[in-house]
């Protein structure tokens, strides 16, 4: 069921044409991503669809019932709200609703056959299952925690960082569960355990959802289509990221050889996802299935628990062995050092080197101290404790704030001071528009102005700056910030080649994984771990530990009389029953429908009349609503079962 409807939109800024009689639709349960280069209209078209922007051309439809809400850039909150108030005051009408589904249960206890209560008390009850409002404020409390933001619960609201607030107001509209919800970027400031959380809810929760985001791993996890806007269009590919890779490779292949920059990079990505996440996943399989078969056999022994963790403790040691001495040059070496600051600990004394070509990413929660020991290696800030040495190299440092650029001089002075349109890179001479344009800048951008360029493009100018240095040694803060992915796959391919050293921080998954061979992790407390893992290994591993954690506290905490002292259920309430009446004959006519569609798929003749996009879609949506009935089915089918 579509929820929203753009047809033959237009959307021009003076000479700019941005949308070119463009289509888009959005259904029901849909997780759509919006993709392209910085400066395309991804933004803009996010803009007409909440409805914040009129289209030059075209016809918006939004059912008037289809509430919608936007992630703000910079949310704004009343002066005199704290942090736990300014959640609760988003969600009045859920906690209101509520109080009245309790008020109603009560009546139609004493008064089973009034028609009306029960009519009230279904309006009602739909009402809480599409925003998942049962268990209100467990949600709250567990969505305070997973977004570091009780330690702030009473605190002004306004008194926090920009990140701080927009995460507060992401914790909101996910606890309100508006029909669609719109985000731009809404991984940025979240570390990645925040970004495995938001995953988490967003799945579980069956958001309907449309994103802009250059995160690549949650793309992957999060998307059942990915929209791209490219030359004024939209081209729609099913699934996830690496979906979309094949799928785009497989159109560039159709094309002129126009595309031909583009196809080497989608081959570069697509050669590292078979080398890499391929082999991950293969290995990764029979390690998961021996962690789900243990979980089940802990329960009767818990002795079974400590042996997988023991497993699992020796994975990770596999991996962070160093094979054999290096022979490469030593560029930094860490005796012991430590550093904290007022009340916390970042650094205890870490002892570390980094060799010649080393790619470490230094990786951890928000505020642990990473971007601290870049500043150390740089020399800006002494070590409380131990020694840093530093061999004889040239640094090249790139920050988040951009303090090599200088907002009043032109592109072609920033990269030319000296006159002239040659410049230098890596010792090798490129004209300066030539150089610029693998970086995705057009000729008519010499003559701007740095000061005038967005955050995303003074990204790229202070990156292609860094990246055309004759450095032996590249250390970046959070480099793929504000950057299109078209750009970040240009970061990758020049990082990979680059023959020195890299040392970045970042929370980018997919970005992590393809470039660092190492990881430095700020496990917090002034812990600092190295593995030679890739960071979504050390990830899964680190998951599955603190599963069997649990797990292992459940069972040593849980005893036969605990068990009988909990009030047992003695029926089923109303809205559990009403699921059990219903929700076989829904599954079976959605099964009937799979069925349809599939035998569809098969015959030419049907899906060239329907067409193969209409069908896809189709069954896409079918399969994720006959997955959630069939869930809640079992769900009640437990519970029906205890009963007797």
């Amino acid at each position: 069921m579509a929820l929203i409807d753009l047809f033959n939109i237009k959307k021009q800024y003076d000479i700019k044409l941005l949308l070119n009689n463009v289509d888009f639709h959005l259904n029901k349960g849909e997780r759509v991503t919006i993709v392209g280069q910085n400066g395309c209209g991804k933004s803009t078209l996010m803009k007409i669809i909440i409805g914040d922007e009129l289209p030059t051309e075209g016809k918006r439809v939004v059912n008037n019932s289809v509430h919608i809400e936007m992630l703000a850039q910079q949310p704004i909150f009343e002066d005199h709200l704290s942090v736990r108030e300014a959640i609760l005051n988003e969600l009045t009408q859920l906690k209101e609703a509520k109080d009245e589904y309790d008020s109603l249960s009560l009546k139609v206890a004493d008064d089973f056959d009034n028609n009306e209560l029960l009519k009230k008390l279904e309006k009602v009850s739909t009402f809480l299952d599409h925003h998942n409002a049962w268990n209100l404020d467990d949600k709250i409390e567990r969505i305070m925690q997973e977004f570091h933001l009780k330690d702030y619960e009473n605190r002004p609201v306004v008194s926090l960082s920009g990140g701080e607030q927009r995460r507060v107001a992401l914790a909101s509209l996910i606890l309100k569960k508006p029909d669609v919800l719109l985000l731009d970027e809404p991984t940025n400031h979240l570390d990645v355990y925040m970004v495995e959380f938001l995953e988490e809810i967003l799945l579980k929760e069956n958001f309907t959802l449309l994103f802009i985001s250059h995160d690549r791993h949650f793309i992957d996890s999060i998307a059942t289509r990915v929209v791209e806007v490219d030359n004024q269009e939209l081209i729609s590919y099913t699934g996830g990221y690496m979906n979309y890779l094949e799928q785009k490779e497989a159109r560039m292949h159709s094309l002129q050889k126009g595309h031909e920059n583009l196809l080497r990079r989608l081959k570069q990505e697509e050669a590292w996802l078979g080398k890499g996440v391929k082999a991950r996943e293969k290995r990764n399989q029979g390690r998961k299935k021996r962690v789900f078969e243990l979980r089940e056999e802990a329960k009767h022994n818990p002795t079974l628990i400590r042996k997988m963790m023991v497993e699992l403790e020796r994975e990770k040691k596999h991996f962070n062995r160093e094979e054999g001495v290096s022979r490469k040059k030593m560029l930094f070496e860490l005796e012991d050092m430590s550093y904290s600051v007022p009340n916390k600990n970042l650094i205890s004394n870490l002892s570390t080197r980094v060799l010649q070509k080393d790619k470490i990413a230094i990786v951890g929660i928000n505020g642990a101290g990473k971007s601290t020991l870049l500043k150390l290696m740089l020399g800006r800030i002494k070590p409380d404790k131990g020694v840093i040495k530093q061999g004889d190299f040239e640094i090249g440092y790139f920050d988040q704030h951009r303090e090599m650029l200088d907002n009043d001089k032109t592109l072609i002075d920033t990269f030319c001071p000296d006159g002239g349109d040659q410049i230098s890179v890596q010792g090798v001479v490129f004209h300066v528009y030539g150089y610029l344009k693998s970086f995705l800048f057009p000729k008519e951008f010499l003559d701007k102005k740095v000061g005038m360029l967005s955050g995303g493009e003074k990204n790229r100018v202070a990156l292609a700056l860094l990246l055309s240095k004759k450095v032996d040694c590249l250390i970046l803060d959070e480099p793929t910030n504000d950057l299109d992915i078209q750009t970040i796959n240009i970061l990758e391919e020049k990082l990979i080649n680059f023959a020195g050293a890299v040392i970045f921080v970042s929370h980018d998954r997919y970005f992590i994984d393809k470039i660092a061979s190492k990881l430095f992790i700020f496990k917090g407390n002034g812990v600092v771990e190295e593995s030679y893992q890739t960071y979504s290994q050390y990830l899964d591993i680190e998951k599955d530990m603190k599963a069997l954690e649990s797990l292992e506290k459940e069972v040593k905490t849980s005893t036969p009389k605990e068990v009988k002292k909990q009030t047992k259920q003695t029926k089923l309430s109303y809205k559990e029953q009403r699921d059990y009446d219903i929700l076989p004959q829904e599954i079976e006519d959605l099964e009937d429908k799979i069925k349809e569609i599939n035998k569809c798929l098969y015959d030419p003749k049907c899906y060239e009349e329907k067409g193969l996009v209409t069908l896809s879609e189709e069954l896409s949506q079918t399969e994720i609503i006959y997955e959630e009935k069939m869930d809640r089915y079992l769900e009640v089918m437990e519970i029906f079962e205890d009963l007797e």
